[in-house]
């Protein structure tokens, strides 16, 4: 009988106790939570031994399947899925946000992760994928560690959350800004926003000087022209990108057109880049949105609608772009274009040139 994933939850212990735009991938540089502000703690920290729990959680003797029987077979996050995403980040085979469950992106980024290092694709984490995970685990950086809050981090600058209406986004003076610190810090260290509220309970976030349990998923910088050519996957709602030497150099999870609005289809080339666009809605080109509001321009910043950069193609109205939804991805419909987490866009983005071909491949699954 196949033994069952044994969820090991946190101990979570409570302390009393901006991202800007186009900034959004710590680690884009190579910078390291460290480096963004982590510290070793002068004296002794009630969660250090949360720390080491994530950072020396191993998987079970026959490997983990990332996916649950059911959504409600992990309640808690997971210390050994943590560990692997982030590891999994870091070799730049995204599973989108470190969130310490189980799911399709992960299962994909796995798969994809194996293919590249001449493994069986099948998605679990067996003993080699896990040596060869390990062995690109850069120095052996902590994959948990404490940060302490900033003023910076604390008073923003943040916008008022008005979803996804265009007209009040148009409104917005400083364009579409993170919300909260929570929302900023999630996308910070690439986790989401359940995850970060769980690994530090009873934290108020609006409080300089404290600390706070993160990871750090910064993946080596990809240099330009470092990508020769990228392949957008529909069926497994993916952007893959290939080095000149034709080997897979990068795996991110995408969320791919919809039923009302296709992605293209064929080979396509990348135009530019704008890191921190703004957006236009423009109801002559398009079929969607209020359209009665006429031509709206919404002010750059990470919850534009397009996130932190746009990667354009010569297929016009389309591009490879960020989000403000980072947990959405693989998950929702977008609207024809190819959306990825702000910090995967921006790692993508750093290594493209003009004139690199985009092949769009297969069928979006239903669902």
């Amino acid at each position: 009988m196949k033994k069952q994933l044994v969820l090991w939850p946190l101990t979570l212990l409570a302390c009393a106790c901006d991202n800007g735009p186009g900034q959004a991938a710590v680690g884009q540089a190579g910078q390291s939570a460290a480096s963004a502000g982590a510290s070793a703690p002068a004296s002794p920290d009630p969660r250090a031994g949360d720390v080491a729990r994530i950072n020396q959680a191993l998987p079970l003797p026959e490997g983990v399947a990332p996916m649950p029987a059911s959504p409600a077979a992990q309640a808690a996050p997971d210390p050994f899925i943590i560990r692997a995403e982030v590891l999994l980040a870091r070799a730049r085979f995204s599973p989108g946000v470190i969130d310490g469950k189980l799911g399709t992106n992960l299962r994909h980024a796995v798969a994809a992760f194996q293919s590249a290092h001449d493994l069986p694709d099948n998605g679990s984490i067996d003993g080699k994928t896990w040596q060869a995970l390990l062995a690109q685990a850069q120095g052996g950086r902590g994959v948990a560690q404490l940060y302490t809050l900033t003023p910076q981090d604390v008073q923003g600058p943040f916008a008022q959350d008005v979803g996804e209406d265009f007209v009040k986004l148009a409104a917005l003076p400083n364009g579409p800004q993170f919300t909260n610190p929570v929302e900023a810090l999630a996308e910070r260290f690439h986790m989401s926003q359940d995850l970060l509220k769980a690994l530090n309970a009873g934290v108020d976030f609006t409080k300089a000087g404290q600390r706070i349990l993160v990871v750090d998923a910064g993946a080596p910088a990809l240099a330009k022209g470092d990508v020769s050519r990228i392949e957008v996957a529909k069926a497994q709602e993916a952007v893959r990108a290939y080095g000149k030497d034709g080997k897979l150099i990068a795996f991110y999870p995408a969320t791919v057109g919809s039923t009302d609005r296709p992605s293209p289809s064929g080979t396509h080339k990348v135009v530019g880049v704008a890191f921190n666009p703004d957006y236009t809605y423009d109801p002559a080109k398009l079929n969607w949105g209020p359209r009665k509001a006429g031509k709206l321009v919404i002010k750059p910043g990470p919850n534009n609608p397009v996130g932190a950069v746009w990667i354009d193609l010569n297929a016009p109205s389309y591009g490879l772009h960020g989000t403000p939804d980072p947990d959405k991805i693989g998950k929702t419909a977008s609207h024809g274009c190819v959306r990825m987490t702000n910090w995967d866009a921006n790692a993508l983005a750093a290594g493209v040139l003009p004139g690199i071909l985009v092949h769009f491949m297969g069928e979006r699954e239903a669902g």
